[in-house]
């Protein structure tokens, strides 16, 4: 089979509104040799034998712990037939190493990638490594977008195919949280994303979620749900908070320690709800399920795919039984006390901005001299336009870093982004240095990171945003930063339209 047999294949399924297209998620361990590495050949064999999976994706570094580099697996399971998406993170590499490694994935065949920001580093050689996270997510998508277009570079080069997917989390504890998730979203598909896999949940009215906000906006990608069958170690481990963004509700942990005590370990109750939960998302109108656990074999695989089509045509019966979240948490729409499901109207969050002293003087700064239609804006534009050429420059760059120090926690990028994030910095706040909305990992509100220390920046950003800025926060997205101008004058920059805003009103 050749390589653009087995890129078509996957595809094709997923963008077919009449399939129901199931992938599967390997996890690559530490180390390129021994058991665990023959263990999942073996299982990828199985499965490319077998046929109903169309393809299985091969996680980078899960959980922010160094492991095998998923193109060498990936290249391996290429050869048996099988379809593989290779997760791509911004973690560990900067733009020009992504697009050195792009070269070679594309090359190779290996064109399906799911682009996520990527887990934290944890401990690795000596320590714990550097987080580089020099694109987030939806640069990283728009990279892979131009690179597939051909307007990449100001020079020709050839035009790659890559198939793209990113992650939403519809299972967030409050409102800001949750929005932010969804407006991310709305950037990511605005930079090229080409189908969308949700995270892990237990909760049919929250998986149903995903699809009326997709609807309702507009937002026409096929999605996966994620169905993962936890093991008791990964249970515990999840419970107690250790995996980002993988919550297990308080009543799915009483009902699976319940089944612990059967003669397997409630092994087969897991299996079988998984086969439940894949009827449910084929009954919502998913385009498929991703499919993932630990130590997963081709028979329990099997036995759950054989359920899932006993089970189908009833999956309207199983909502009940599939209701794992929290009531008090934040829900966008309205329930269906008969359905167990969601009314397609949205609810009434009555959210009003959090505006403090501190926001309304930066924001009564900015709309005089910062929009280029305040008083002040022209005078300031000939102002540092002087001011940049004399002696004065660098006194006046160390005033503003001060200033902004004092009041926004400044890291002196030289390529401020405070008025699209509600006067909080990114370099500062988010502990990876999102631009376009948060990662994955928050939990209740706190930072992947710093857990009950520090709260997510994004959620901060949400608070102070009224009604008008959350709209405009789903349109486009912001560009990478420019490590060309670190530690030079943010305002010099702006004014000369050197930084992101491109205004070029430079004399």
């Amino acid at each position: 089979m050749t390589k653009n047999v087995q890129q078509s294949c996957f595809r094709s399924s997923l963008l077919d509104p009449a399939e129901f297209t199931l992938t599967f998620e390997l996890v690559p361990s530490r180390g390129g040799r021994g058991k665990e590495y023959s263990r999942i050949l073996s299982l990828a064999e199985k499965i490319a034998m077998d046929g109903r999976i169309k393809a299985v994706s091969i996680t980078e570094n899960a959980g922010g712990h160094p492991a095998l580099s998923p193109e060498v697996l990936g290249l391996d399971i290429l050869q048996m037939g099988l379809e593989v998406i290779n997760h791509f993170s911004g973690k560990d590499k900067n733009r020009n190493q992504m697009e050195s490694l792009l070269f070679g994935w594309e090359r190779e065949g290996l064109n399906n990638l799911l682009v996520i920001s990527g887990d934290y580093p944890k401990q690795g050689y000596c320590g714990y490594a550097k987080p580089v996270f020099d694109l987030d997510s939806v640069q990283m998508v728009a990279m892979l977008t131009g690179m597939n277009q051909g307007c990449f570079s100001k020079k020709p080069m050839p035009l790659t195919s890559f198939f793209k997917g990113v992650a939403v989390s519809p299972f967030k504890s409050d409102e800001a949280e949750l929005m932010m998730q969804y407006y991310k979203l709305h950037r990511k598909i605005s930079a090229g994303a080409d189908f969308v896999i949700t995270q892990i949940g237990f909760d049919a009215r929250k998986f149903q979620e995903v699809l009326l906000y997709l609807k309702q906006n507009k937002l026409n990608v096929p999605v996966l749900g994620n169905v993962f069958i936890p093991n008791l170690t990964v249970l515990k481990i999840m419970r107690r908070g250790k995996v980002p963004g993988c919550v297990i509700p308080a009543s799915l942990d009483r009902l699976m320690m319940a089944e612990s005590s059967a003669p397997d370990k409630g092994r087969q109750a897991r299996l079988l709800r998984g086969a439940k939960l894949l009827a449910i998302l084929k009954g919502l109108g998913y385009s498929g399920a991703h499919i993932g656990g630990p130590g997963l074999t081709f028979a329990g695989l099997d036995f759950m795919l054989n359920q899932f089509r006993r089970l189908a045509d009833s999956w309207k019966d199983l909502i009940n039984k599939m209701n794992h979240w929290p009531d008090k948490n934040f829900f966008y729409f309205k329930q269906d006390v008969t359905s167990g499901l969601n009314l397609p109207q949205p609810v009434k969050t009555g959210k009003k901005a959090k505006f403090s002293p501190h926001f309304l003087l930066a924001q009564a700064v900015h709309n005089l001299a910062f929009d280029p239609q305040g008083l002040l804006f022209m005078p300031a534009v000939k102002n540092c336009s002087a001011l940049e050429k004399g002696i004065l420059a660098p006194i006046f760059k160390q005033g503003e870093f001060i200033a902004k120090s004092l009041l926004f926690h400044c890291k002196n990028c030289g390529d401020c982004t405070l008025s699209e994030q509600a006067f909080l910095c990114p370099q500062s706040g988010c502990a990876k240095f999102l631009l376009n909305g948060p990662c994955g990992g928050s939990r209740d509100g706190w930072c992947e990171v710093y857990p009950g220390k520090k709260r997510c920046h994004y959620v901060k950003v949400y608070e102070r945003f009224s009604q008008d800025q959350c709209l405009e926060f789903t349109r486009g997205f912001l560009p990478p930063r420019n490590w060309a101008l670190n530690g030079t004058s943010s305002w010099f920059n702006f004014y000369a339209g050197l930084d992101h805003n491109n205004l070029h009103y430079a004399e």
